[in-house]
C-alpha cells in the first residue's frame, strides 16, 4: 500500500491479517513474553546493520553519527519502555508497509495452519517471525517515532496505535520533526507489567536474549546513594551486552545457551535448533560459517522461491540478509551466518551471481552441513529421524540438483520399505545393501501415488514371496529420486515395475523355464489379448512375477513409468505417450477361464486390462463402461 505524504494525521485501519495475528500473539505468546525485547532489540540491530551497508555507497547516510548503537530506556512513572537505534529508520510509506501490512509470501499458508491451540500457534507464530507486533504481548499502547537516514528533520513520521478500547486495531500516521535519524519505539506498558519498569530485569532479558546483539546495547547507569539508601539512576550510558560477533568468538567461549539464542535471534525462531556447525575456514579463502538445522519445517518450505535463512557479512560488517548463493535450494531449510575476510565490502548481489568466492563459500557451507546431518545420522539417531519427518522431502531435491554431494546426500536419504511393511521411512540404501540376499545385485523399488498403493502393488508379490525387500516410493519427490539416482555404492536401483524381471541369480532355472513353457502354450491366448487390446498395450506376455493377481502392468525398459507419467500430466506437463505391457498370471483362474472363453473375451480382456490399471493407481479413461462390463460378466456367469 501507498500513501501520500501528508502533514496532518491520518487514521487507518489494521490489514485482517494483522488484526488475527495481534490476538494469537496476545493470548498464545504470553507465557514467553519475554521474547518482545528480543524481537525489538533484533529488529533495531538489523536497522543498523543496513544502515551500515547502505553507507558503503553513500558516506552521508551517517550524518556525522556513526556510532551505531540501541538504546533501552525506561520510565516509570510514564510506566513506559523505549527501544530506540540510530540505524536506517523510514520513511512514511515504509511505515505504513512495514507497520500496517503484512506483505510476505505463504501468508494465506500460515493463517490457514493456525489451529486455535495456543501451544501449536506460538509454534507457528515464532516461525512467522513477527518481530515488531510482539510489543502488544505486554504493551496496550504502542508509539513510534522514525526518519529514514539521508531524509531532511521535517520528514520524520509519528505512528501510534492503541489496543484497548472502541479504536483498538486503529493506527495513526502523521509527519512530524525528527532530528536525529531512526526509529524510536515506546511501549506504554500494561497493568500487569510492573517488572518490566525494573532496570535489573531489562538488563537479565537482554543478556538472556540478546547478548550476541553486535552493536552495543547502551541504559542509563544506576547506582547505590548512599543518602537516599536506594540505586538512583544516572546519566552515563553503559553497555549491557558482549556487544562482539558470537561467530567469531573461540567455540570454546560460547556456551550452548549462546549458541541456542543466537538462532532464535538470525532464524527469528522461537524454539530450539536440532543442531549446528561453527567453523573458521582459513587458506586461500578465509570465512567463517555458523549453520543452523532448525527443529521444525517454516511453513513456506515448499515455496521454492521463499529467501534463504543465510545472512551474508565481510570482516563482521553486515553485507545482506538472504544471501540465496550461499546454500543450494535443496538446503534451503538452514539459518545462520557466514562472515567472509576476501570479499569486497560493496559486494552486490549482482557481482554474487558471478562470484567465483561466492561459490567457494557456497561449496564449503554445503559440506559444512552435509557432514553435519552425517554425524546426525550416525551418532544420534533420535535427532536424525526428527530431521527427516521435519526435511527429508526437501533433501531429497539434492539427489538431482547438486551432482557433486549426490552420492553424500543419497547416504542420507531414508524409505519405508517391505521390510518393516509401515509408511514410516527409516531405511538407508546401506541398510538395504546390508540385509540383500546372497546373490541378489539389485536395490529393488516400487512407485506409486500413495503407501498403500505401493505396499499393496501386484508387483511386489514374487518378491515377498521370495522374501526380497523393496523399497516403497509413495511421495512425489520420489520420481526425481530414482530418476537422478540409478546406482548406490556399486548397487543399481531397479523399479519393480519397468521391464521385464529379471532377478539374477534369485531366480531358479525351473522358474525360467516354466515361464517360456507356458508362453509357448498360451501363444494363442497372448496374440488373441493383445489383438482384442490394440491401441492400449504394447505387447501382453506371460509373468512369474505373479502369485494372487491375475495381471499387472509394467512399462517397457526404455519407456517411462506410469506413475511419473500421471505425475506430470497432473502437473499439466505433457508426459511422452507410451502404451504399457500387460503381464497375466498363467495359473490364475481368470487367465485360465479365458483360453476358453469365446463370445465374452473382449469384455474379458478390458475387464483384466482396466482391473490392473486400477491396481497400479492408474485412472480409467472411461469408468462407466468398465462398471458396465463387470455388471454383464457377473450376471453371465450366475446364468441370468
Amino acid at each position: 500500500m501507498t500513501v501520500e505524504k501528508m502533514s496532518s494525521a491520518q487514521t487507518m485501519n489494521f490489514q485482517a491479517e494483522v488484526k488475527q495475528l495481534l490476538h494469537l500473539m496476545i493470548h498464545s505468546l504470553y507465557s514467553n513474553r519475554e521474547i518482545f525485547l528480543r524481537e525489538l532489540v533484533s529488529n533495531a540491530s538489523d536497522a543498523c546493520d543496513k544502515l551500515r551497508f547502505e553507507a558503503l555507497e553513500n558516506a552521508g547516510l551517517f550524518e556525522s553519527d556513526s556510532e551505531l548503537k540501541i538504546r533501552v530506556e525506561l520510565d516509570k512513572a510514564a510506566r513506559t519502555l523505549t527501544i530506540s537505534d540510530n540505524g536506517i529508520g523510514m520513511n512514511r510509506d515504509e511505515v505504513v508497509t512495514n507497520l500496517g501490512t503484512i506483505a510476505k509470501s505463504g501468508t494465506k499458508e500460515f493463517f490457514g495452519k493456525l489451529t486455535g491451540d495456543q501451544k501449536k500457534d506460538a509454534h507457528l507464530i515464532g516461525q512467522f517471525g513477527v518481530g515488531f507486533y510482539s510489543a502488544f504481548i505486554v504493551a496496550d499502547k504502542v508509539t513510534v517515532r522514525t526518519r529514514r537516514a539521508g531524509l531532511a528533520a521535517a520528514d520524520g513520521v509519528r505512528w501510534e496505535c492503541a489496543m484497548t478500547g472502541d479504536t483498538a486495531g486503529e493506527y495513526t500516521v502523521e509527519a512530524i520533526d525528527k532530528a536525529d535519524r531512526g526509529t524510536e519505539i515506546t511501549l506504554h506498558l500494561r497493568e500487569d507489567q510492573d517488572d518490566l519498569l525494573s532496570s535489573w530485569k531489562l538488563r537479565s532479558i537482554i543478556q538472556k536474549y540478546s547478548d550476541h546483539i553486535l552493536q552495543p546495547i547502551v541504559m542509563k547507569k544506576e547506582q547505590w546513594d548512599e543518602e537516599k539508601k536506594e540505586q538512583v539512576v544516572t546519566d552515563e550510558l553503559e553497555t549491557v551486552n558482549k556487544a562482539n560477533a558470537l561467530w567469531a568468538r573461540a567455540k570454546s567461549d560460547i556456551s550452548d545457551e549462546e549458541y541456542t539464542e543466537f538462532y532464535k535471534h538470525v532464524a527469528h525462531d522461537y524454539e530450539e535448533p536440532l543442531a549446528w556447525t561453527h567453523s573458521k575456514v582459513e587458506g586461500r579463502h578465509e570465512y567463517t560459517q555458523l549453520l543452523y538445522v532448525p527443529g521444525h519445517a517454516p511453513f513456506d518450505m515448499w515455496d521454492r522461491q521463499a529467501r534463504h535463512g543465510v545472512k551474508l557479512y565481510v570482516r563482521r560488517v553486515f553485507i545482506m540478509d538472504d544471501a540465496e548463493k550461499l546454500m543450494p535450494l535443496y538446503l534451503r531449510f538452514v539459518r545462520g551466518v557466514v562472515d567472509s575476510n576476501d570479499l569486497p565490502l560493496n559486494v552486490s548481489r549482482e557481482i554474487l551471481q558471478e562470484s567465483k568466492d561466492i561459490d567457494t563459500l557456497r561449496a564449503g557451507c554445503t559440506k559444512k552441513v552435509l557432514g553435519l546431518l552425517e554425524d546426525l545420522a550416525e551418532n544420534n539417531k533420535d535427532k536424525y529421524t526428527t530431521f527427516w519427518k521435519e526435511f527429508g522431502q526437501v533433501l531429497k531435491e539434492g539427489v538431482g540438483e547438486d551432482h557433486s554431494n549426490k552420492d553424500k546426500i543419497a547416504g542420507l536419504l531414508r524409505f519405508a520399505s517391505t521390510q518393516a511393511d509401515t509408511a514410516e521411512e527409516i531405511v538407508s540404501l546401506a541398510d538395504y545393501i546390508g540385509r540383500m540376499k546372497e546373490g541378489q545385485e539389485k536395490i529393488y523399488y516400487v512407485t506409486a501415488d500413495t503407501f498403500n498403493a505401493a505396499r499393496n502393488s501386484p508387483h511386489l508379490e514374487i518378491f515377498r514371496k521370495k522374501g526380497i525387500e523393496v523399497l516403497l516410493l509413495s511421495n512425489r519427490v520420489d520420481e526425481w529420486v530414482v530418476g537422478h539416482l540409478t546406482e548406490f555404492d556399486g548397487k543399481q536401483l531397479a523399479s519393480v515395475a519397468k521391464g521385464g524381471l529379471d532377478l539374477g541369480a534369485l531366480e531358479d532355472e525351473a522358474e525360467k523355464a516354466a515361464v517360456e513353457k507356458e508362453t509357448g502354450e498360451l501363444k494363442d491366448l497372448l496374440d488373441k489379448m493383445k489383438a482384442s487390446l490394440e491401441g492400449r498395450v504394447k505387447e501382453v506376455r506371460v509373468t512369474h512375477r505373479l502369485t494372487d493377481s491375475p495381471a499387472c502392468l509394467v512399462a517397457d525398459e526404455h519407456d517411462m513409468g506410469m506413475n511419473l507419467a500421471r505425475l506430470m500430466k497432473a502437473a499439466g506437463q505433457n508426459a511422452p505417450l507410451s502404451k504399457p505391457i500387460l503381464e497375466i498370471n498363467p495359473s490364475h483362474p481368470v487367465v485360465l477361464r479365458l483360453k476358453y472363453e469365446d463370445a465374452q473375451f473382449a469384455d474379458w480382456a478390458a475387464v483384466l486390462f482396466d482391473q490392473a490399471l486400477l491396481a497400479e493407481g492408474g485412472t480409467l479413461d472411461d469408468p462407466a463402461s468398465f462398471v458396465k462390463r463387470i455388471n454383464q460378466l457377473m450376471l453371465a456367469m450366475n446364468g441370468a
